[in-house]
């Protein structure tokens, strides 16, 4: 019964998506649906070219416009995004297979911008494609050819001058392209599924050596680990994460998972469910990005989680911006009420750390303190620091 139900609101969504995508295009116009949740539109009958591009541009907007709207299926709303791709005869091709492969670019172009946008289809583009394509292929062979690796970001606390841990960073050493920085291929990871795979990689990895600098001495350290999107939906992922921490002998204190803010709105009965799962297990809970996405501050009472991170691009220019540091203090001052502690990430320059350090911000990381390092660095980094031996202080 669930399963027809969902079926039929599907077909629902479906029939509804095309009615509006009919009444967005003129008669003469095509409507047909290409597969799955993908529409194919035919413009025709134009008389100049500078006619064919406004026209397009204007229904474009129009069905992101009706598109953005919500649709009332079985007394519930559901929200959809946009992406489209156009191809124009005979510039983008001459022939329909042409057009139709030329416009799928597009409208793949248009989904790396965030979707709910268009985009015109460019010669430009299809050298992303194949670079991407390229990109894909050599991906499903890094993790068997061993060319992945983790590097490593210091977790300053700054009250105290002092390492607490480090930030577990995916790199990709390329046999040709040398190495590819994360923002290239993890987009492609998360969208063929191959991030779940690279995923557990890193949490054994990291957490292996989170082991190695225990067994060294450094007892106190911690290891925060990222978890994509589709990791963190995983029915398993509390007993995947238990299972990672008894295989290495680690106290659940000592990792500390982060979740961006846009993974955690996605599905919030879910969410809410799965991030008390992990708290019971004892391992911190981390809140990436915080400030970037589009969550409600209300909601963080919702939410049982330990630390938010406050981007980058609130602390850039927090000593020049008034508005950034309202909302960083705003931000400071809530987790301190909610007994949350707070991270501060990008962190630059001395001032930026002794701003923030007087703010009662507890943590940072940055390029001030330290580059991402590769594991044997580490220790000597953690041995070595030291504000006065840099002859500043905070």
């Amino acid at each position: 019964m669930l399963l027809l139900s969902v079926i039929r609101i599907k077909f629902s969504l479906l029939q509804g998506v095309a009615k509006r995508l009919q009444n967005c295009v003129r008669e003469s116009d095509t409507v047909s649906r290409f597969g799955g949740d993908e529409f194919m539109i035919v413009l025709s009958d134009f008389e100049d070219e500078q006619s064919i591009t406004l026209h397009t541009a204007e229904i474009a907007q129009n069905i992101l416009s009706e598109l953005t709207k919500s649709f009332d299926l079985s007394s519930n709303k559901f929200m959809t995004t946009t992406s489209i791709g156009v191809a124009f005869f005979p510039k983008d091709g001459h022939s329909v297979a042409e057009l139709m492969k030329n416009a799928d670019t597009a409208m793949y172009h248009a989904k790396e911008q965030g979707r709910n946008n268009y985009q015109c289809y460019s010669d430009d583009m299809r050298e992303q494609a194949l670079t991407r394509s390229t990109l894909e292929n050599d991906l499903r062979s890094a993790l068997e050819n061993q060319e992945l690796v983790l590097y490593y970001q210091p977790i300053v606390n700054l009250q105290t001058s002092e390492i607490v841990g480090f930030e577990a960073l995916i790199r990709w050493r390329h046999p040709k392209r040398g190495l590819i920085p994360p923002d290239l291929f993890i987009p492609i990871a998360e969208e063929t599924g191959l991030i779940t795979g690279i995923g557990d990689w890193v949490l054994h990895n990291a957490c292996q050596q989170l082991k190695r600098w225990h067994e060294a001495g450094n007892t106190s350290l911690k290891m925060s680990v990222n978890l994509s999107a589709r990791q963190f939906m995983q029915h398993d992922l509390v007993e995947a994460v238990n299972h990672v921490l008894a295989l290495y002998s680690l106290e659940p204190r000592y990792l500390e998972l982060e979740i961006t803010e846009t993974v955690i709105m996605k599905n919030m009965s879910q969410t809410i469910k799965m991030l008390k799962g992990l708290q019971h297990l004892g391992v911190t809970i981390s809140l990436d990005d915080f400030g970037t996405g589009y969550s409600s501050l209300t909601y963080l009472k919702q939410f049982p989680v330990n630390v938010l991170k406050i981007d980058r691009s609130f602390i850039r220019d927090i000593l020049e911006e008034n508005d950034d540091k309202v909302i960083v203090n705003s931000i400071i001052a809530i987790a301190q009420h909610m007994g949350i502690n707070i991270i501060t990430e990008g962190i630059e320059h001395l001032e930026q750390a002794n701003y923030l350090k007087n703010q009662g911000c507890q943590f940072g990381q940055g390029y001030f303190f330290a580059m991402p390092c590769v594991a044997e660095e580490c220790l000597f980094t953690v041995n070595n620091f030291g504000f006065e031996s840099k002859d500043y202080h905070l």
